[in-house]
């Protein structure tokens, strides 16, 4: 990647981290930190384990869609280093976690990174089944988790009611993702960009000059989930398990608290707030959504609204120093 372009995320990037830092009561924050002390450092160790499931998802898709070509160049047949991949993987989620609707900074930086190293169609195609791998599971997650719910807690008409409304978008979002596999997913979502208000302008002279190459992104989606189904599975295995063992995260936090708490309520109180949070991705780091749905995921599961408090202030401080520690490994080795 240009040195130009590796500054402008990273300005961009910290510029985001430190508008969003200014938002919180540093007074509360010091206070929090204190009250959870070592768990709080367990947490951030936690999250820089949990990133090797990411790293390792997509190095399976990068590995799946190693070129075969005649006039593939040595380079382009190649793998890429791991640990590198992890570097870039941190970043992305650092540039999503900052940026306004999520994919706009870190999935154009990973293409841009990556594709010196396996050329542009590959990096691009890559890059893409990922981000379709990463949400799918998190549809996968939710409605997983709707199961567990019914397995283990009492249920009443309104939650109830919730439930069902929750399997039915979750239902759709995974048809949806399964039909992206089959058919590709690079030409439709630049096509309902070009229909959107303000992008259209950028959106619609980008899908006519570059058709071509979209088109052909999409047929290695299609190929790589028609042809290497362990692939696939793979990495919606490594990213599953990625979501339940964050649930850890809260089991942490709530264990500063009280020893009357269970894994698997961190794991309903983790999906219930991730879906909240992901409904409102146009906000950076899920600004109040993430709160607002760990209060009412914690009521529904009958822990105090104070523990939910404490619970989003934590998490809310390693997210900031997760996103900043992505954004500096953006200016850190080579890239």
């Amino acid at each position: 990647m240009k040195k130009k372009h590796q500054n402008i995320f990273f300005l961009f990037g910290f510029l985001l981290l430190g508008l969003m830092a200014t938002q919180l009561d540093f007074a509360e924050v010091w206070q929090g930190l204190t009250h959870a002390g070592y768990w709080f450092v367990a947490i951030l160790v936690l999250w820089v384990f949990l990133y090797i499931f990411n790293t390792a998802a997509w190095q399976l898709i990068i590995n799946a869609s190693r070129s075969k070509e005649v006039d593939a160049t040595p380079q382009e047949r190649g793998g890429v280093n791991f640990w590198w991949l992890y570097k870039v993987t941190v970043s992305g989620f650092a540039l999503n976690y900052a940026t306004p609707g999520g994919l706009m900074g870190g999935e154009p930086y990973r293409i841009m990174v990556l594709s010196p190293k396996v050329g542009t169609e590959r990096a691009s195609s890559s890059v893409i089944l990922y981000v379709m791998t990463h949400i799918f599971t998190h549809f996968l997650f939710w409605f997983l988790s709707i199961f567990l719910y019914l397995l283990t807690q009492p249920l009443g008409v309104g939650i109830g009611m919730v439930l069902l409304a929750a399997g039915a978008f979750c239902v759709l979002g995974l048809w949806f993702f399964m039909l992206g596999y089959q058919k590709g997913l690079a030409v439709r979502a630049m096509n309902l960009m070009s229909k959107l208000p303000f992008i259209k302008k950028w959106a619609l002279p980008f899908v006519t000059r570059n058709r071509e190459q979209l088109d052909t992104v999409d047929r290695q989606i299609a190929a790589l989930h028609k042809q290497n189904k362990r692939t696939f599975w793979g990495a919606v295995s490594l990213e599953l398990a990625c979501r339940v063992l964050s649930a850890l995260e809260i089991y942490f936090i709530l264990l500063v608290l009280t020893a009357d708490v269970s894994f698997i309520q961190c794991i309903l109180i983790l999906s219930f707030t991730s879906l909240f949070a992901n409904l409102l991705f146009f906000m950076p780091l899920q600004l109040g959504g993430r709160e607002g749905g760990f209060l009412m995921s914690s009521a529904g599961l009958g822990i105090a609204a104070s523990s939910a408090i404490f619970v989003a202030l934590i998490v809310r401080v390693r997210e900031l120093i997760m996103t900043g520690l992505g954004l500096l490994l953006i200016k850190l080795g080579k890239s």
